[in-house]
């Protein structure tokens, strides 16, 4: 029972695994505004293309 218990002490005072997983959630929500940005922007780029086009035509 003691060694479960000093496990457990240890585990909530271990804060290394929270470090990472702050790390991990940043890129995650970079990876999505990115994604979101180049979705909207390569929309945005095709339409101005394609009136580029027709007027060329």
């Amino acid at each position: 029972m003691q060694r479960l218990t000093q496990n457990l002490k240890r585990f909530v005072r271990d804060d290394d695994g929270v470090t990472a997983i702050e790390y991990g959630l940043i890129a995650a929500l970079i990876a999505v505004v990115i994604i979101a940005t180049v979705k909207t922007v390569g929309t945005n780029l095709s339409g101005v293309f394609s009136y580029i086009g027709a007027e060329l035509a």
